[in-house]
């Protein structure tokens, strides 16, 4: 071999190596956040709090999810058990809002105190339930700068080869940017749950059967009609046909042709998909809405029977949140919900799913340019959508459009314990509680088809009252034994479809968050994996830090005659 050769191939094997092999962190940390949801901040927090160090991984440009994204007028429930860090979080919000600079473009007095069935702003509490996209997101950075939280983001899990594992411990996990992060412990914050699949451990997607878990409200629910979001809460039954009554025809954009399914069975079918716009009617803070590119106003002929029947309730969900904005849901037969679009949403590749969020923006972009501008909208809705537009100050490196698609489910975990709607409705009890929900059981549609009598129906939408605050099991949040002994999951938690229906709420994510890393700090205490966490000492630290994982309901003062 010739001389100069030799000496100079080991300096190029280690520079490639250097080059192309995966950046290791320089120690591992004790625990590992992926996602830089609300839940993914919040545990971080809690781990701080409690001496360990940690780390933020995500595919996240901007922190907090949905609760930074748009969704401002909370899904709360009993805000009385709401506790821990989730309830410092809108106690923070409302540290905000008490200042007079809070009030840019309305008086605080103006604002009305209009929250979810309770008032938005609670004085005796300190906490405010209410709040801009921008605010929120204000709150999460704080959360990192005050407890000095690394964060990494635009780090996107390399879900084929990038989780490393030794036997039934996650070692470290590898970013498409080939940087690596090893830790002792890994909490999956993600709306999707990569984490959690990519480790190998068990997960469902879509509804399962009635029979699965024994429950009522499960699996396909053709002829159950709940909310107004459904074709049964117009006069008359609309044809989804291209000429109304022929099905020969052909069958109009947004309505499926395939057949429902058999009543109470499962699918592989996920519920809609939207973004929680932020809306403004303040002519000094407005953007026009944009036409989107790919707009095709034959995709909301349907809207127009739908208007032609009567329907004005189109701006029934423009909830106000400070300062002349919004945040604006799914309200009707034909709304912001991308009814049928999703469903391969949660096990699709990261370049499927842009795909999939991009087309979603279009529809409901487009849908918002066809009632401002389409001549054929009756005027008065026309004149009504023309007030408002996109806010300048929120998204302003998104054009006023919000960063997070609304993923109400997508895989959810099949873990140590299943909650399902058996426990939310008190029919059974739940071992082991780590935190409480109280929202009702709220699914929205999954499907849009046409009934056997020829018109066009929605299915899917369920909206059940939990009878009160409910119990969430610790087994919920940890994988079978043996699947990912040092992996919490914090948002796609072990749940059946109906019943993550109700524990999908942000505030619960919080709670849930906070709790998966103190077991997570506790499981590393105690040198074991998390699913023998002992939770008697669980529970005890839970307390200490304001979690509620009880609830029984105050007595009524009998009434004097």
């Amino acid at each position: 071999m010739n001389m100069k050769r030799s000496l100079w191939m080991p300096a190029l094997l280690s520079v490639l190596v250097a080059t192309y092999a995966p950046a290791q962190s320089a120690q591992p940390y004790d625990l590992v956040v992926y996602g830089g949801t609300s839940a993914g901040v919040i545990a971080a927090v809690q781990a701080k709090k409690m001496g360990r160090s940690v780390i933020i991984v995500c595919p996240d440009k901007h922190l907090g999810g949905l609760s930074s994204g748009g969704l401002g007028f909370t899904d709360t429930g009993n805000k009385a058990v709401i506790g821990g860090l989730s309830r410092d979080f809108y106690h923070r919000v409302w540290k905000h809002y008490d200042t007079a600079a809070a009030w840019k473009w309305q008086k605080k007095e103006e604002y009305g105190n209009k929250g979810q069935g309770t008032p938005a702003i609670d004085g005796e509490q300190r906490t405010m339930w209410i709040f801009e996209p921008h605010v929120a997101e204000r709150v999460f950075e704080d959360y990192i700068r005050e407890f000095k939280i690394p964060v990494r983001r635009n780090e996107w899990l390399d879900r084929a080869k990038g989780v490393k594992k030794d036997g039934a411990r996650i070692v470290s996990i590898t970013t498409l940017g080939r940087k690596t992060y090893a830790g002792r412990m890994f909490i999956d914050a993600t709306y999707e749950g990569d984490l959690m699949a990519a480790a190998g451990v068990d997960y469902h997607v879509g509804r399962e059967a009635q029979s699965v878990y024994g429950e009522q409200w499960n699996g396909v629910q053709t002829g159950v009609l709940h909310h107004r979001h459904h074709f049964g809460a117009l006069k008359t039954p609309i044809s989804p046909y291209v000429v109304p009554g022929d099905p020969k025809s052909g069958v109009l954009l947004r309505v499926s042709a395939e057949p429902p399914g058999e009543f109470g069975a499962g699918d592989k079918r996920v519920q809609a998909y939207c973004f929680r716009m932020c809306l403004t009617d303040d002519p000094r803070n407005r953007i026009p809405f944009p036409k989107p590119k790919g707009y095709d106003a034959k995709q909301y002929e349907l809207l127009l029977r739908v208007f032609a029947d009567g329907w004005r309730e189109t701006f029934e969900k423009f909830d106000p949140i400070p300062n002349h904005k919004t945040d604006t849901n799914n309200h009707g037969p034909f709304s912001t919900d991308n009814i049928g679009r999703n469903y391969d949403y949660p096990d699709a590749s990261y370049e499927r799913r842009r795909e999939i969020i991009r087309e979603h923006e279009t529809y409901q972009k487009g849908w918002l340019w066809f009632i401002a501008n389409d001549p054929r909208v009756p005027k008065d809705v026309q004149d009504a959508m023309r007030r408002w537009g996109l806010p300048k100050d929120e998204f302003k490196d998104n054009g006023g459009w919000s960063h997070q698609i609304y993923v109400r489910e997508a895989r959810r975990m099949i873990g140590s314990y299943v909650m399902t709607e058996n426990e939310l409705t008190k029919k059974r009890p739940t071992p082991e509680s780590v935190g409480m929900g109280s929202y009702t059981i709220d699914s929205h549609n999954v499907q849009r088809y046409i009934t056997p009598e020829g018109y066009v129906q929605n299915e899917g939408d369920i909206g059940v009252s939990t009878k009160g605050p409910y119990e969430i099991a610790y087994g919920s949040l940890v994988p079978k034994r043996g699947q990912a002994d040092n992996l919490l999951v914090a948002v796609c938690v072990s749940s059946s479809h109906i019943a993550f229906g109700s524990i999908r709420m942000e505030p619960v994510f919080m709670i849930l968050g906070q709790s998966a890393a103190t077991a997570a700090c506790m499981a590393m205490d105690a040198g074991a994996p998390v699913q023998q966490v002992e939770y008697t000492k669980l529970r005890e630290r839970l307390l200490k830090d304001g979690q509620v994982l009880e609830w029984k309901q105050p007595e009524q003062k009998e009434k004097k005659k």
